[in-house]
C-alpha cells in the first residue's frame, strides 16, 4: 500500500515514527543498449548487475544526517534503479510515442530490466545476505510485483485492467528468490532524470520529446538545441534547409504544421502536447507492473478541460499506476512571431548584418487591468 511519496513520486517507501525513508537512486541509459534495433539484454544484464551493485554499495558508505534515515537504510537496503532516454529508443526503432508498439515496447524493456534487476539483488544476496526484514516480505511469501495487481484487484473488487503477458523465465526467478532471498527490499523506481539525462544527452527518464528545437539558458550563454533525430531524418529527407530551419523556429520546433514534412515523420517526431495524454498512461501501465515502487510519470494537456482529466485520471486508476507527477499544460498566451529572411536560430540579422528588433511595441502587464491575458 502506498502511504506517501518523494516530491518526484517515484518513491514509495514507509516513513514512521522510528524511520525515515531514503533511497539510492540511479538510471539505466536505455538507448545504450539498443543494437541494432532491438535491445542488446546481455548488455542490459550487465550494466544492470553493475548498478544494482553500486548503489547497494552506497547504503554502506553514505552519510546519514539523521540517525533514523540510516537506521531504515540499513534494515531494508532499498534501492531505486530507473531508466532514461525511452523516447531516443522509439526514434531508433521508428515508433511514435503515441502507437501500440511503444507501449509494447515500453512493457518489454522494463521487463527486461525488472527481471535483470531482481536477478541481481538474489545474487547480492547470496553473496552478501538478505536485508534483515526479508522474512515476512511479499518476496518471502513468492509475492512478485505483478502478482501485485491480482491483490489489486481483489481488494477493488475488480476495476483493473492491465495486459499481464510475460517473455522472460520468472520461474527460475522466483526458484532463485526462495533459494537465496533478496539483498534489498526494493530494487525499481523511476525517477525525472532531467539533469543526468541533459548532461550525456538523451531524453531524460520516461518523457517524450517536449521540443524539436529550444533555446539552453546556462552560465555560458544561450544555446540552441534541435532534435538530431529530426535534423537527421530530415536531411536524409533532403529537406534540411534554411526555410526548414526557420519553420521550425517559428512553430516552436513542432513538425505537425509543415505540410512538406510526411505525415509519418510529423507522428514519429510528435511532441509532448500533440500527444494524447492515453498513451502515456497505456505505456506507463505497461511499465508499472513490473516496478516495486512508481514512476515519475508527467501528463501533459495542451486544452485541459474537467472531461479529458477525468477520463485521463481514471485511466490512470483502471490501469494499476500508482503514482502521477506533474500535470503540465501549455500557457494561455505566447510570444508574437516575427518574420525572419535567414535561417539562423539565436537571432535574426537584418540587411545590414545588424540584430532586428520586433516591429511592435512591447505589451507590459496591467495590473490595473482585469481583462490582461497574464492574470486568466
Amino acid at each position: 500500500m502506498v502511504h506517501s511519496s518523494n516530491l518526484c513520486t517515484e518513491i514509495t517507501l514507509n516513513t514512521n515514527d522510528r524511520e525515515i525513508a531514503v533511497c539510492n537512486l540511479g538510471s539505466i541509459n536505455l538507448v545504450a543498449h539498443m543494437q541494432g534495433g532491438v535491445l542488446d539484454h546481455t548488455k542490459l544484464k550487465r550494466t544492470v548487475a553493475t548498478a544494482m551493485r553500486m548503489l547497494d554499495n552506497v547504503i554502506d558508505i553514505n552519510y546519514y544526517a539523521v540517525a533514523k534515515a540510516r537506521n531504515s537504510n540499513l534494515k531494508h537496503r532499498p534501492v531505486g534503479l530507473g531508466i532514461m532516454g525511452f523516447q531516443d529508443c522509439l526514434h531508433v526503432l521508428c515508433i511514435p510515442y503515441a502507437s501500440p508498439d511503444a507501449v509494447v515496447f515500453a512493457d518489454r524493456s522494463m521487463e527486461a530490466v525488472a527481471y535483470y534487476a531482481y536477478w541481481a539483488s538474489t545474487e547480492l544476496a547470496e553473496e552478501r545476505g538478505r536485508y534483515s526484514s526479508f522474512k515476512g516480505s511479499l518476496w518471502d511469501r513468492g509475492v512478485l510485483p505483478q502478482d501485485a495487481l491480482a491483490l489489486l484487484k481483489a481488494e477493488r473488487g475488480g476495476f483493473v485492467e492491465v495486459d499481464a503477458s510475460e517473455s522472460l523465465d520468472w520461474k527460475a526467478l522466483r526458484e532463485r528468490i526462495k533459494r537465496h532471498g533478496m539483498r534489498n527490499s526494493n530494487c525499481l523506481a523511476i525517477a525525472p532524470t532531467a539533469t543526468i539525462a541533459n548532461i550525456i544527452g538523451v531524453s531524460p527518464s520516461i518523457e517524450p520529446t517536449y521540443q524539436n528545437l529550444y533555446v539552453k539558458s546556462n552560465l555560458s550563454g544561450e544555446f540552441t538545441v534541435v532534435n538530431e533525430y529530426v535534423v537527421a531524418d530530415l536531411k536524409k529527407l533532403g529537406l534540411w534547409d534554411e526555410v526548414m530551419i526557420a519553420d521550425l523556429k517559428y512553430f516552436d520546433g513542432s513538425l505537425a504544421r509543415i505540410d512538406r514534412v510526411p505525415a509519418d515523420r510529423r507522428r514519429l517526431y510528435a511532441t509532448a502536447f500533440e500527444i494524447d495524454p492515453s498513451w502515456l498512461v497505456e505505456a506507463a501501465a505497461r511499465r508499472q507492473k513490473w516496478i516495486d515502487q512508481s514512476q515519475s510519470l508527467n501528463l501533459y494537456l495542451a486544452n485541459p478541460s474537467g472531461k479529458k482529466l477525468d477520463e485521463t485520471y481514471k485511466l490512470a486508476w483502471l490501469r494499476g499506476l500508482k503514482t502521477t507527477y506533474y500535470l503540465r499544460t501549455l500557457g494561455a498566451t505566447h510570444a508574437e512571431k516575427s518574420t525572419v529572411k535567414a535561417g539562423q536560430l539565436n537571432a535574426v540579422p537584418n540587411d545590414d548584418g545588424a540584430v532586428g528588433a520586433l516591429t511592435a511595441e512591447p505589451k507590459y502587464c496591467s495590473i490595473d487591468n482585469p481583462d490582461c491575458d497574464a492574470c486568466q
